[in-house]
């Protein structure tokens, strides 16, 4: 699997990353020992998480398989703090360290490789959430930062603030949804990232998981829209406007002789800007048809056809 450079950074990441939301939750440490094992095994290096995910459990479990499964030097742990186990946000330094000490903790690391700003949070001066950012990289604790799912101007605002104090820990990631569902970080997020020379990591290519096709049909019994927690999540894009861009994807790997998902996940991962399209599979078996998938590059005809229907 291809490399590439975060941003203007010296950290490099696998084209495509393996998230890790449901890991401890929905995903057994079975499917995400098998999951991680397939992704080494094909090139893959970007293993995403947070603090929150699975309430700590998938951090620990990430911690067991790099100590038993996995080679840790052989990847690129990356998490995130800022959200609370109270669905709230706290960007203050004080919550700031302890969480990423308790990160640290449960994966049985001393650093980690990416540190993410998981939100932005109003009530907490920017400078403050910095300086945290500042300390974790000046102390060890991480070798590079990023954010996640800050607004353009948001990330805008961290790298002037970080250039005039010159800062040891410029943001090199900046994480955001993005798929052909969800284009609104051209707007601004891409512009802003390009500027301040951050990479684009891009959360949930496959639109949540509709991009895949899966849901042309109705709602399967085994998906994440039939679960209580993430039923919400996947509402927004099962409506008339998902439905016409989900039939463009299909019609163009029919064409092509391809899965649905592998020209979902193709689009983005070869967008400019885009240093990796991170994807949570909740199994092993959809995990592999990720990695079948990641060979596939699009012809520019249907790229631009792919533009055209979802804007």
């Amino acid at each position: 699997m291809d490399q590439r450079f975060v941003g203007r950074s010296g950290l490099t990441v696998s084209r495509i990353g393996l998230g890790t939301m449901t890991w401890a939750r929905d995903t057994s440490a079975e499917e995400a020992t098998a999951q991680i094992t397939a992704f080494a095994d094909a090139g893959g290096t970007l293993i995403d998480t947070a603090d929150v995910y699975g309430g700590g459990d998938a951090e620990r479990l990430i911690g067991r398989l790099i100590r038993d499964v996995v080679p840790r030097d052989e990847l690129v742990i990356a998490t995130k703090a800022v959200l609370t186990s109270e669905g709230g946000a706290d960007g203050s330094r004080r919550h700031l360290i302890r969480a990423l000490d308790a990160s640290l903790a449960r994966l049985g690391l001393d650093e980690v490789d990416l540190w993410q700003m998981h939100a932005f949070d109003p009530r907490i001066p920017l400078e403050e959430t910095l300086a945290a950012v500042d300390h974790a990289v000046s102390t060890g604790r991480t070798a590079y930062a990023g954010v996640c799912n800050y607004a353009g101007w948001q990330l805008a605002a961290a790298a002037v603030w970080q250039r005039a104090g010159e800062s040891r820990a410029p943001l090199v990631g900046a994480q955001v949804e993005y798929s052909l569902l969800a284009r609104e970080a051209e707007v601004e997020v891409f512009p802003a990232a390009d500027h301040v020379g951050a990479g684009v990591l891009a959360w949930s290519p496959l639109g949540r998981g509709v991009l895949t096709g899966k849901y042309r049909t109705g709602i399967p019994a085994d998906s994440r829209a039939a679960t209580p927690h993430f039923a919400e999540f996947v509402r927004p894009y099962l409506d008339e406007r998902g439905r016409s861009i989900v039939e463009s994807v299909s019609t163009a790997a029919d064409g092509l002789g391809v899965s649905p998902l592998a020209v979902a996940l193709a689009w983005v991962r070869d967008r400019p800007g885009v240093s990796s399209a991170i994807v949570g599979a909740r199994t092993h078996a959809q995990l592999l048809g990720v990695l079948e998938a990641e060979h596939l590059t699009l012809p520019r005809e249907i790229r631009d056809a792919l533009d055209d229907v979802s804007v």
